[in-house]
């Protein structure tokens, strides 16, 4: 055997392998054919900083999309591919976004609930069944089905965290052009060490959270956004 043939031959089997993996992440889809089921998950419960994302997805049930995963095992060029591919393949996608104030008001868990619902909420045709990354959220009248690590054992779970996940980042990859200093592009809201050296420093900023900053710094005095006019 060749080289070229091994490798090949390799090639085919990862292939394969692959192909089983995404197979296996079916098994609750199959258990709802013939229903509309959406898979939906959450970006940013834990950061210091943003909003909190939630993410329905719709997928067709002869849907392939080779290396979905859940999006905290994948690298971010493979989560920026796959997520053009969900939105190019999927029947449907909505996103929810609440924002620092609304968690700071409510509470992350309820204001991730509320991202949740605004996500079904924007599905066309609205989903008959719920498969959620291990929660059961309130105020929906669809059947839910919570799953424990859901985004690694579901592909449509697996499809709504790599969108609420890349949304999100994109979202402070922004806001690090907008409150330049805390490393946002880069940490992405978490308490990384330099972020969290940076809020002592600067003080907070306008999209930090208030009830999550309060080991760290003292309150008042959010620092306002430099927007570049002058003034």
């Amino acid at each position: 055997m060749t080289k070229k043939e091994e490798q090949a031959l390799k090639k085919q089997e990862k292939l394969r392998l692959e192909l089983l993996r995404l197979d296996g992440m079916r098994e609750y889809e199959r258990r709802y054919e013939g229903r509309t089921v959406c898979g939906i998950d959450e970006a940013g419960r834990g950061p210091l900083a943003g909003p909190v994302v939630a993410a329905a997805v719709i997928l067709p049930s002869d849907c392939r999309i080779l290396y979905l995963n859940d999006s905290k095992k994948l690298t971010a060029r493979r989560r920026e591919l796959l997520y053009d591919e969900i939105m190019e393949k999927a029947v449907s996608v909505g996103v929810g976004v609440v924002s620092h104030e609304r968690i700071d008001e409510i509470n992350i868990l309820q204001a991730t609930y509320e991202a949740m619902r605004q996500a079904v909420s924007k599905l066309t045709p609205a989903p008959e069944v719920l498969l959620n990354d291990a929660v059961r959220i309130p105020g929906l009248e669809q059947e839910q089905v919570p799953i424990i690590k859901g985004d690694a054992k579901s592909l449509s779970i697996a499809a709504a965290s790599v969108i609420a996940k890349v949304t999100r980042d994109r979202m402070m990859e922004v806001m690090d052009l907008k409150y330049p200093g805390y490393g946002f592009a880069s940490n992405k809201g978490y308490g990384s060490a330099a972020h969290i050296a940076a809020l002592k420093s600067l003080g907070p900023c306008e999209i930090h959270r208030r009830t999550f900053i309060r080991n760290f710094v003292e309150a008042g005095n959010f620092v306002e956004a430099d927007t570049g006019d002058g003034q």
